[in-house]
């Protein structure tokens, strides 16, 4: 069909920073780069107020592919390049035509970005329009056109593309800080993650497990989330904790009902001190409100105060169905409902409080070595470096959890 030589990412949110557009133009390029860096590209530039990466001998198929998870990017074209002529471009429509027809009515989207050009951009488009009708036949549809045919102008080129392709949006990694994220096995949390990437923000990942007394299929999750994790962000840190004996510990003195409360302000205090060594400014969880009973207002409120970091809750308003599709829609949520043994399903009463008062929980702590439980955690647990995952398929990455 069209023999695309060069992609095309147009971005959106970013051309709203004014002063600071620069800045955030400059760290999305190198984004791009390392994202595509296996893959054996030309340059990546920036050109009127868009960046085009030269195919060389990649596939610009699985360049789009990847950059469309790329944070920063509104959407890609996947086009070819052709001299800025208005005589080559209509050879180009011609060629095109002889192997291509649009699908139901189509409308030509001209983008002049280069004012030099001396042939407007209605004129273009009406005249490789009337092109395509005299080839085809085809219905022509300015506002509701089934296929649309772009052009874009830029000094010394111009580019012909036949299909937008949506990206992911949002800031560039690492223009919005560092977080921490706590990251089960289970469908939420990894979705939390994706949110604030698209944020901007590079994202470490912690993953508490229930060694020695479950089993560690929990950890084989979490990494093959990570994997989807890197895909928006590159190479990505993950720390996990046997808390197993930290929640044996707690079973021992605590009253049952406050079990659970206990255990999440002992992983909060654990994330403070990983947050702290790779210089996170927050941690961020997957609690959506009223989700379970450690997630009401009120043991929120009394979990969040073990922590001495920011606790940040980008899923806190959204209901299950909403997060399920997105993680369905972001290749997660194959992954994350393998089963396994998770460690919040351990030593888990009946009935766990769901308005524990701070009093009562710190006086259930005061009979813990708070601090030595977590010293021992943080020095004891296991780092990982996961790359992203592009060969894999989500199912792929699924089966492979034992």
């Amino acid at each position: 069909m069209l023999h695309a030589d060069t992609v095309i990412a147009h971005y959106n949110e970013i051309a709203l920073k004014l002063g600071h557009r620069k800045f955030f133009v400059s760290r999305l390029a190198d984004n791009m780069r390392a994202t595509l860096a296996d893959l054996e590209v030309g340059a990546v530039r920036s050109v009127a107020g868009r960046l085009v990466v030269e195919a060389g001998s990649a596939l610009p198929d699985e360049i789009a592919r990847r950059l469309a998870l790329t944070p920063g990017i509104a959407n890609l074209w996947c086009a070819m390049t052709i001299p800025p002529d208005l005589d080559a471009l209509d050879r180009e429509i011609d060629g095109l035509l002889a192997r291509w027809r649009p699908v139901g009515s189509f409308r030509v989207e001209v983008r002049r970005a280069d004012k030099s050009f001396p042939v407007s951009s209605p004129e273009i488009a009406a005249r490789l329009g009337a092109r395509i009708v005299r080839s085809t036949g085809a219905p022509v549809d300015l506002k509701h056109a089934e296929t649309v045919v772009y052009v874009l102008i830029l000094p010394g080129r111009i580019y012909l593309a036949l299909e937008k392709i949506e990206g992911c949006g949002g800031l560039p990694v690492s223009t919005g800080g560092r977080v921490l994220l706590m990251l089960s096995g289970g469908i939420d949390s990894p979705v939390a993650g994706l949110r604030m990437i698209r944020r901007g923000c590079r994202v470490y990942a912690l993953h508490f497990h229930g060694a020695p007394y479950l089993s560690m299929a929990s950890l084989e999750k979490a990494r093959r989330l990570c994997t989807v994790l890197a895909r928006g962000q590159g190479l990505t840190r993950l720390d996990s904790i046997a808390f197993g004996d930290v929640q044996s510990e707690i079973v021992g003195t605590a009253p049952t009902a406050l079990r659970v409360v206990l255990y999440r302000r002992m992983m909060m205090r654990i994330a403070t001190a990983v947050a702290r060594d790779v210089d996170a400014s927050a941690i961020v969880t997957g609690e959506s409100l009223g989700q379970v009973a450690s997630q009401t207002l009120t043991n929120m409120t009394v979990i969040s105060a073990a922590a001495e970091v920011p606790v940040l809750r980008p899923l806190v308003g959204m209901d299950k169905r909403e997060i399920m599709d997105y993680a369905r829609r972001e290749g997660t949520y194959e992954i994350s409902i393998v089963p396994d043994q998770d460690c919040c399903t351990l030593f888990v009463p009946k009935h766990p409080t769901i308005a524990a008062r701070l009093a009562e929980v710190e006086a259930a702590e005061s009979k813990l070595d708070v601090a030595a439980l977590v010293q021992d955690a943080v020095a004891k647990r296991e780092q990982f470096a996961i790359e992203p995952a592009w060969a894999s398929t989500t199912q792929d990455l699924a089966g492979e959890i034992s």
